[in-house]
């Protein structure tokens, strides 16, 4: 596979050339390209797309920071984005073969084989003796099942490199895909005999013998070869714990699902299926922990659903497992042995009333079908319909169009990525310097608080200012540096001392002299840093009654109503566990839902007021979309989002709410288009957003 440093070697002839051209200023522009084409080499991708961005902004008709911002994307897996600036870098030099090699590897990982196809024979017509370009047209070829065509481009290959075993485990792909299991066999076993460095060619081998033969010793042996090339990766774990439960081992296959799990603990794969043979050995509350797990990111699995309620039952916790048969009949209301599992907990738990209700209601069910036995599967359903979908999207090598709901089920779900592909295209790999493989919780960019503590990207190397912070910190009436950040500053025992001894000192001062408003600003910013909103409140108010068109103690105030807000909240999902059972937990959920409901307005009369008084004020553009998108309204979030670009269009963050607002709305295309702009401009949850929504 080649390497980033044979394409900096191709390009660096052409970098001389433009350098002994002797264009003026151009010193800085290749400075600042080389530096970004060592965070290349060390893989720091996200700090060499800042360095492309100065030399893009310095000299956008250069072809080189576009085809290396490109590089530095694909590596990140922001696919889209990787195949616009190689598109960029083609228009300003249609001679970098390499471009056209990341463009068709973009393409071909967004499923637009076509495209990648037209890419690589571009790339071919320059360098007709590519091995990568012929193996990556291969496969695309055969993703369209034009296999005549692989063949020919396998074929080259092969007469160009009798020895590269990544042909045949390509040709091996290909076989399985006509059905020609001995074919894609004899494939795998000579490119495995070329070379044992392969992880994919031991995963698929052990697949065909797990699914012909049921041959599971020799799968385990493949899978343990594949699990000493990359040991990071928990799907091997995941695969080799099914074929040592096979082999009745079930403590090698607990382990295995352990393991997994300590390497992506986000893999639900993992979680539902160590719940499983947790169930099977009796460790009853342990499956329940990993059932729950699975249903916390996707609560429409009814597998999951239904097993729990089977194991509350077996605890004998009869009141949860009622509410996980109820959400079970509501999906599948004829499901008459779900009422009569429903109404044996009500019975043991003493609702004889509830229990008589559901047993009649199965009854009628059974009465109505004209059966004395449960004939309604619900699981049937499930499998069969999981069945059909996986087949509708295999149909000609297409994918079916995915709906709204199946966009916010990815975004919200974390799931361990598959390696399907065991062909990959040029640097798709797992190595240092992936941020998009982060186990990362998906959360919008926070408001924009005022602080003492400034808090810059530095990535970016921007900052975030306003006139009015300026105008302040001329005055030199605060105790410190006024600045905004977006984010929770991190304070020391020193920095919290400093905070509480001003504390000290502006209450001396306000009882022992005439009040002036910035003394209340000052002491309430104090406040808020020590986590105190309501003092913060206080001070906002006496500001504001003093200084009514003073912008920031809005700003101040409205910081403050969050503050309270993100405290009710962490008080709420502490408190659910105890209140849940209480005489009065309903009314008690009714009245902090209008707490929180007030609130929210409070900030966002606050924010409307700053705005009023400072038109340009692009952070209070954003945070106004925060509030629009806690209250659950995306379409004035995404507006006020898109206000706060108009206004900055380096923005990153806003473009990075906006687009998790247009994924939670089903609108994959913008929301995408947004996170890689994000991630451009240093935002790095982009780019594990990304590989979610692409995978």
């Amino acid at each position: 596979m080649k390497t980033l440093k044979t394409i900096y070697r191709r390009l660096s002839l052409l970098l001389a050339l433009v350098t002994a051209l002797g264009v003026q200023a151009q010193i800085n522009t290749d400075q600042v390209i080389n530096i970004g084409r060592n965070a290349l080499y060390f893989e720091d991708y996200i700090l060499a797309i800042q360095y492309f961005n100065q030399a893009i902004k310095a000299k956008p008709f250069l072809a080189e920071p576009y085809f290396y911002r490109s590089v530095a994307k694909i590596s990140l897996e922001d696919y889209r984005g990787a195949e616009l600036d190689a598109g960029m870098a083609i228009e300003r030099n249609p001679f970098i073969v390499d471009a056209y090699q990341v463009r068709g590897v973009s393409r071909q990982n967004l499923g637009n084989y076509q495209g990648a196809i037209e890419d690589y024979d571009a790339g071919l017509q320059l360098m007709p003796e590519d091995k990568n370009l012929l193996i990556n047209r291969a496969v695309c070829e055969s993703a369209l099942k034009n296999y005549d065509e692989a063949q020919k481009s396998f074929d080259r290959l092969l007469q160009l490199d009798r020895r590269n075993d990544r042909a045949y485990i390509g040709l091996a792909q290909m076989n399985l895909a006509r059905q020609d299991t001995a074919a894609a066999l004899d494939n795998l076993n000579h490119g495995i005999a070329l070379s044992k460095k392969n992880a994919s060619a031991y995963v698929m081998r052990a697949e065909i013998a797990t699914r012909t033969n049921h041959d599971f010793e020799s799968a385990l042996a493949d899978m343990d070869s594949a699990i000493l090339l990359e040991p990071r990766y928990a799907g091997y774990f995941i695969n080799r714990a099914y074929m040592k439960y096979n082999l009745d081992d079930y403590f090698g296959a607990m382990a295995d699902y352990d393991y997994a799990i300590s390497l992506d603990p986000s893999s639900q794969e993992a979680h539902f299926n160590r719940g499983l043979l947790r169930a099977e050995v009796g460790d009853n509350n342990k499956a329940i922990a990993d059932f729950s797990f699975v249903l916390k990111s996707n609560p429409s699995n009814f597998m999951a659903l239904y097993n729990r309620a089977l194991l509350h039952m077996r605890t004998r916790q009869y009141r949860e497992a009622v509410n996980d048969f109820t959400a079970i009949l509501k999906k599948y209301p004829n499901f008459e042995a779900g009422y009569m599992a429903r109404g044996e907990a009500k019975r043991l738990m003493g609702d004889h009333k509830g229990s008589e209700a559901d047993m009649e209601k199965a009854m009628a069910i059974f009465r109505r079908n004209k059966t004395h036995v449960s004939t309604f599967n619900p699981a049937e359903i499930e499998a069969t319909a999981a069945i059909k979908k996986a087949e509708q999207r295999a149909l000609n090598g297409e994918e079916e169009p995915e709906t709204a709901e199946e966009i916010m089920n990815r975004f919200n779900t974390l799931l361990t990525v598959q390696d399907n592909d065991p062909v990959k295209p040029e640097y798709a790999n797992r190595q240092r310097g992936h941020v998009q493989n982060d186990n990362i919780e998906v959360e919008p960019m926070p408001m924009f608080t005022l602080s003492y503590y400034p808090h810059d990207n530095r990535l970016s190397g921007n900052t975030y200012y306003i006139r009015e912070i300026g105008d302040v910190n001329d005055t030199r009436l605060l105790p410190g540096t006024l600045t905004l950040i977006n984010g929770e500053p991190q304070l020391d025992e020193e920095d919290i001392r400093l905070r509480f001894a001003d504390i000290e000192y502006y209450n001396s001062l306000l009882s022992q002299s005439k009040p002036r408003s910035i003394d209340y600003f000052a002491r309430g910013l104090d406040y808020l840093t020590v986590k105190n909103p309501e003092g913060a409140l206080a001070d906002a108010d006496s500001t504001i009654a003093l200084s009514p068109q003073f912008m920031l103690a809005y700003l101040l105030r409205a910081d403050a109503h969050y503050m309270q807000y993100r405290m009710a909240q962490a008080q709420d999902a502490n408190a659910h566990g105890l209140l849940a059972d209480a005489p009065d937990a309903l009314s008690q959920a009714m009245l902090r839902q209008r707490q929180d409901v007030t609130t929210l307005d409070l900030m966002m009369a606050d924010l409307d007021r700053a705005i009023k008084l400072s038109p340009k004020n692009v952070y209070a553009h954003f945070n106004k979309g925060n509030v629009y998108m806690l209250q659950g309204d995306y379409t004035s979030a995404i507006s006020s989002y898109s206000h706060a670009i108009e206004l900055k269009p380096d923005l990153g963050e806003a473009y990075y709410n906006r687009g998790l607002m247009y994924l939670r709305m089903g609108n994959k295309t913008l929301g995408v288009a947004d996170l890689s702009k994000a991630g451009e401009l240093g935002i790095l949850p982009s780019y594990n957003v990304l590989k979610r929504m692409t995978r």
